[in-house]
């Protein structure tokens, strides 16, 4: 292959392609829009200057763009890292607040050296079903404080904001809906000098870049113990948005990513930001959708960019930025909803279709995130009741039948299924301990040994029949159920 095909071989989609280029640039510039707000909002939250969380969201988006696993994916201030520091700063100051930050980040890069990344597989569809639900009704809730209590003119905006998204990419795409209902709105409420709530409004902008240093903290034992329990919290509950969101744009995209890059990518980007003095986050999966759903970026280049311009708009362009209406940006994440939502979930014919433990599960899911405002709760809390409901439903298939030969000195029973804690309850029951013959075959070919409890009922079994004189004999173990039981066989009972 000739030098300068090789060269165009190793140069990203967005060298290569105008088009592409065009497609991020515009992107990261809608989302960086999208992430002011946001992100003083997410400051008030946690108690600190909005400064702060603006410093947050520009370190962590340019710092992930280069070390994360999954491109196009944004990352900056977000909600939950915030309510989960909110206490931390408030009882004990700022400094402990950048020193959790960057414990965090540490947290998670230790968290994702390890593997972390791999307990993913063990979320079912139904529990993802319920987050991206969930989270639309998330982004949607937190719109209706910027509808309540405003002047009139705000809801004919955010109609027409919804309408130029709806409509103009029939006109062209080349230009993103969002970034031109944005422009149109700005324009229409500054020229016409419509009094609507801006930007500006939510807080200052920053004047200068942020710079580096160390916390304001003592570097003792006692600081350690302090912000160690906020910070692995933090750890965790970053993780699992960001994974989860990770997972999520995979679908979108029909691509794949490393999530343990990912994890490791979100700690350095948090201890990058905590030396910086920001307030830590995570994956958004609002400005995400904005960026991979709604403006088609697919590269680590938009990524970057929102952070980059977030950064330009509010050190160069601060007072234009500040006069953009709010009605726009709300009109925006309304769109971010309603695209996000999997409104084929909830149509008649699929929950006519689905399991109940299924529809059950995304119930739980939907119900607990939006109560508790924690999309790590409500993830956790439909895994578990995944599990159960998947362990009462494999509970129910071991089945026991007996056959008895014609000479009557021999009773076979085939046992089938997966045996473990939950199908095994009953187990022992099924026998009939004083009418069988002399022999007694357990045949296992049909069935799977997994865990002790399993190999505890065979056990007990063998000890009823043997207080009769009678011998058991078992057959028909699969290789892993055979080393299992060879292995337990006779040491779970007292005495042994």
């Amino acid at each position: 292959m000739p030098r300068a095909a090789r060269l165009r071989g190793l140069k990203p989609d967005w060298l290569r392609d105008p088009k592409v280029w065009r497609t991020e640039v515009l992107a990261g510039l809608v989302v960086a829009l999208a992430l002011i707000p946001e992100a003083i909002s997410f400051s008030i939250i946690a108690g600190v200057d909005p400064a702060i969380g603006l410093f947050a969201s520009f370190t962590m988006a340019v710092t992930i763009a280069v070390v994360g696993g999954r491109r196009a994916m944004i990352s900056a201030a977000t909600g939950a890292v915030a309510l989960v520091i909110a206490p931390l700063n408030r009882e004990h100051g700022f400094g402990h607040l950048v020193a959790a930050v960057i414990l965090a980040g540490v947290f998670q890069v230790v968290l994702g050296a390890v593997g972390v990344a791999k307990l993913m597989r063990f979320v079912p569809r139904s529990v993802m079903v319920g987050f991206v639900n969930s989270l639309a009704i998330l982004i949607f809730m937190a719109q209706v404080p910027e509808m309540r209590d405003v002047p009139w003119a705000v809801y004919p905006l955010i109609i027409g904001g919804l309408a130029l998204m709806v409509f103009f990419p029939k006109v062209t795409t080349v230009i993103p809906a969002p970034l031109v209902s944005i422009v149109v709105l700005t324009v229409v409420t500054v020229a016409a000098g419509i009094a609507v709530p801006t930007v500006g409004d939510k807080g200052a902008l920053p004047s200068s870049l942020p710079v580096p240093g160390l916390p304001d903290v003592p570097f003792t034992l006692d600081t350690l113990t302090t912000i160690a329990p906020y910070a692995f919290a933090m750890a965790l509950v970053g993780l699992m948005e960001s994974l989860m969101t990770a997972k999520l744009v995979d679908d979108i995209t029909d691509t794949h990513s490393s999530k343990t890059r990912e994890s490791i990518g979100q700690g350095v980007a948090n201890i990058v930001t905590g030396f910086f003095g920001g307030m830590g986050g995570c994956a958004m999966i609002g400005q995400t959708m904005i960026n991979v759903k709604v403006s088609g970026a697919r590269t680590r280049l938009s990524t970057f960019l929102a952070g980059a311009f977030l950064m330009v708009l509010c050190i160069v362009f601060g007072p234009v930025v500040s006069d953009i209406p709010m009605a726009a940006l709300v009109a925006v994440m309304i769109m971010v909803s309603f695209a996000t939502f999997d409104w084929h979930s909830i149509a008649p014919r699929t929950l006519r279709r689905m399991p109940a433990g299924e529809i059950t599960v995304m119930v739980i899911t939907v119900a607990c995130v939006v109560a508790t405002h924690n999309l790590a709760v409500g993830v956790v809390a439909g895994s578990i009741t995944a599990m159960v409901v998947f362990a009462k439903r494999v509970a129910h298939l071991a089945e026991v039948t007996a056959v008895t030969d014609p000479d009557g000195t021999t009773v076979v029973y085939r046992v089938t299924g997966e045996l473990f804690f939950a199908s095994v309850g009953d187990l022992v029951g099924r026998f009939d301990y004083a009418g069988d013959p002399a022999k007694v075959v357990i045949d296992l070919s049909a069935a799977h040994v997994w865990d002790a409890s399993s190999v505890a009922a065979l056990d007990a079994i063998g000890t009823k029949y043997a207080q009769r004189g009678k011998a058991v004999e078992i057959t028909g173990l699969n290789d892993p159920s055979a080393r299992l039981h060879g292995r337990l066989s006779g040491e779970l009972t007292a005495g042994h």
